[in-house]
């Protein structure tokens, strides 16, 4: 007869949503086996069987609400012993070939191999754990457990579950794409060798930080498998920053900051709109065009512990002014920590500006799966011929980088030089 297995005593806890449901139909379990994964705003915990048996239905599924005495499941009791005998003539028969094995070879003896010269160990890029890092991942206990057994640093690995919480199905993911990778991360060169660099002086390691390490990974991913072209003009803002500085003096009092980042987001949705193949993503088989009708506009946010990449939602349908409000927000959740992984997705092209840095051009590196990203250095005055003498104006430096597979140069030159035009004359954001 199935047993009722219930949510115990937990504490001080009552609704708390299941995370992870860890059993099926089918499976035998023993005493202590965890059930599901639940999670409150303070912690999160894992229910144990309170015994052994065969789970005949699962009553609860991934966002449900329970509490103290909410049904789990149903189980049929079996003992713990009965549950480990999964396959007894199987290991029988195994056992058996094990112990002919020796004598097969006593008789028949075999000449021995000619001498091979072995093969240089591969480490595998899934064999260190940073203890720090794996300490401070975000995951449940039978998540540790397994990445453990795999020899993954779940610091290295990126959450798809709720607030960025690390499921098995992200470890799985992480072992496979590492493990397909050939030795020198995907480029078919040989590994980096171990240098001492103590030899030469005094050194000091440090860490990078989780942002540092998936901000490499990725970037690298990308770097490796997109064909990238870049695109280098010019844009001339003089009579846009005439504007800017007017309408920043208008709305200082307010707390408003309005910066050029707000005119170049319009003027990139009105470029997106004229060029529709830049609004779009490849699917996973390459094989077809994903065209976007949304326009989401990705900012790169450099803070203290790496570059992260916020994407502001329906750019058309927002005011220079709204822009301004949201990115000043934007820009103190990004160096709090408080970005959330949905706040970094569903971009159309990202804006990579180092205006105030400094720099003359730069190459940025595609945001995949987007297919272009628009770098924007420091602007400066320039002579510029206008038909009958130089006059100076303010001329700012755009660096477009896209993917070859989706975008030709011609296009690619197409969209700078609409870009600039747009730039140039404020009026063009209102068409």
């Amino acid at each position: 007869m199935s047993k009722e297995i219930k949510v115990p005593n937990i504490g001080d806890f009552s609704e708390v949503e299941v995370i992870e449901v860890l059993v099926a139909p089918g499976d035998r379990i023993k005493a202590e086996d965890s059930l599901i994964s639940v999670e409150s705003d303070k912690a999160s915990m894992e229910i144990p069987a309170p015994e052994g048996g065969e789970v005949k239905e699962v009553k609860v599924k991934v966002g449900d609400k329970v509490s103290e005495g909410s049904l789990i499941l149903l189980l049929e009791p079996i003992n713990d012993v009965e549950v480990e005998q999964k396959a007894p003539a199987k290991k029988a028969k195994a056992d058996n070939a094990a112990k002919q094995a020796p004598k097969a070879a006593a008789a028949k003896p075999t000449p021995a191999p000619a001498a091979a010269k072995p093969e240089p160990a591969r480490q595998s890029p899934t064999a260190a754990i940073n203890e720090v890092s794996f300490s401070k991942a975000y995951a449940t206990p039978s998540v540790r457990k397994f990445a453990r057994e795999l020899g993954v640093d779940l610091g290295r690995v990126e959450g798809s579950g709720r607030k960025g919480r690390i499921t098995k199905e992200d470890v799985k993911g992480f072992v496979k794409r590492a493990m397909s990778q050939p030795a020198g991360g995907g480029l078919g060169v040989a590994p980096m060798p171990e240098i001492d660099f103590s030899q030469w002086g005094e050194v000091e390691t440090q860490p990078l930080s989780k942002i540092n390490k998936l901000t490499g990974e990725f970037l690298h991913r990308n770097w490796v498998t997109v064909p990238h072209v870049t695109q280098f003009d010019e844009a001339d803002i003089t009579d846009m920053e005439k504007f800017r500085k007017e309408m920043a003096a208008e709305y200082k009092d307010k707390g408003i900051k309005i910066t050029p980042l707000v005119f170049m987001m319009k003027a990139v949705v009105s470029a997106l709109r004229e060029f529709p193949r830049f609004n779009s993503s490849l699917d996973t088989t390459g094989e077809n065009l994903i065209l976007k009708q949304y326009f989401n506009i990705g900012i790169a946010v450099d803070t203290p512990d790496g570059l992260v990449v916020p994407v502001v939602q329906d750019v058309d349908r927002k005011s220079l002014v709204d822009l301004a409000e949201e990115l000043g927000q934007i820009s103190v959740k990004a160096r709090d920590k408080k970005l959330r992984p949905s706040d970094m997705q569903g971009g159309s092209i990202t804006i990579s500006s180092l205006g105030v840095i400094g720099g003359t051009k730069f190459t940025p590196i595609v945001n995949a799966p987007e297919v272009a990203i628009l770098g924007v250095s420091r602007s400066k005055i320039q002579p510029v011929w206008n038909g009958e003498e130089f006059e100076p104006r303010l001329m700012l430096p755009l660096s477009l980088s896209y993917d070859h597979r989706v975008i030709d140069g011609a296009d690619g030159a197409r969209f700078t030089t609409f870009l600039s035009r747009v730039l140039s004359d404020t009026r063009r954001l209102l068409l």
